[in-house]
């Protein structure tokens, strides 16, 4: 029997600014089973960015449920927030948003620093994961020493370092060239070939259907 990790309930979210309120998105469902491999397409302003932060635990929704895990996130707290983003979501963003004073190693252990692992097992993890990723040789490298593709990796090896239940992508190649992308992307489907549940967010058509399903949103809706 599947196990459904994320169910999305009439979900929307609305921006207030001023005076002005944006509805970013409406009435969104959306149930993703574990080890699924799911797409987001939309363009710019189709609302895939705030469906992603939500599903992230980086924002809750204004209306409808949310449930990761079985636990109901349009409800948590903003400590409630972080801890599921530290228990379930391993990201992957488009600018890497690595430490540029830190070496490799220990900007992938970074987030078992804040599950109050001792610095020798964060390292030891840190370093088995890049050792799978092909980044052996660059562990006290600082990440401006590296290329496009090489930081990618190591933000993937950051998100996997905690074993989380979903690999949620922002336009993971977005800022890497042909080759570069290819092999991020391939990275993925081998990640998904080994059960992990793999959601991207892309604006690109041929990145997405590297994704067993493609859930198309622009408007701020899914689109039928």
């Amino acid at each position: 029997m599947s196990e459904k990790i994320i169910q999305i309930h009439d979900v929307g979210k609305t921006y207030h600014t001023g005076k002005i309120d944006f509805e970013a998105l409406r009435n969104i469902n959306l149930e993703i089973e574990k080890g699924d491999y799911v797409a987001i397409l939309g363009p710019s302003g189709s609302g895939k960015s705030t469906l992603m932060h939500i599903i992230g635990c980086l924002a809750t929704p204004t209306v409808g449920s949310y449930f990761l895990a079985g636990k109901e996130v349009s409800k948590f707290t903003s400590n409630d927030l972080a801890k599921a983003r530290n228990l379930y979501i391993g990201f992957v963003f488009q600018k890497f948003n690595l430490m540029p004073q830190m070496t490799v190693l220990d900007n992938v252990s970074l987030p078992l620093l804040y599950r109050g692992i001792k610095t020798e097992e964060r390292r030891s993890k840190a370093k088995e994961v890049l050792e799978q990723l092909g980044l052996a040789s660059h562990l006290m490298h600082r990440s401006n020493e590296l290329s496009g593709g090489q930081q990618q990796r190591v933000a993937v090896a950051r998100a996997l370092v905690t074993n989380p239940e979903v690999i949620l992508a922002d336009e993971p190649t977005g800022n890497l060239d042909s080759k570069s992308g290819e092999g991020v992307i391939n990275l993925f489907n081998q990640l998904h070939e080994g059960g992990k549940t793999v959601i991207l967010v892309t604006h690109d058509t041929a990145v997405a259907k590297n994704a067993n399903r493609i859930i198309q949103i622009q408007d701020g809706t899914i689109r039928v």
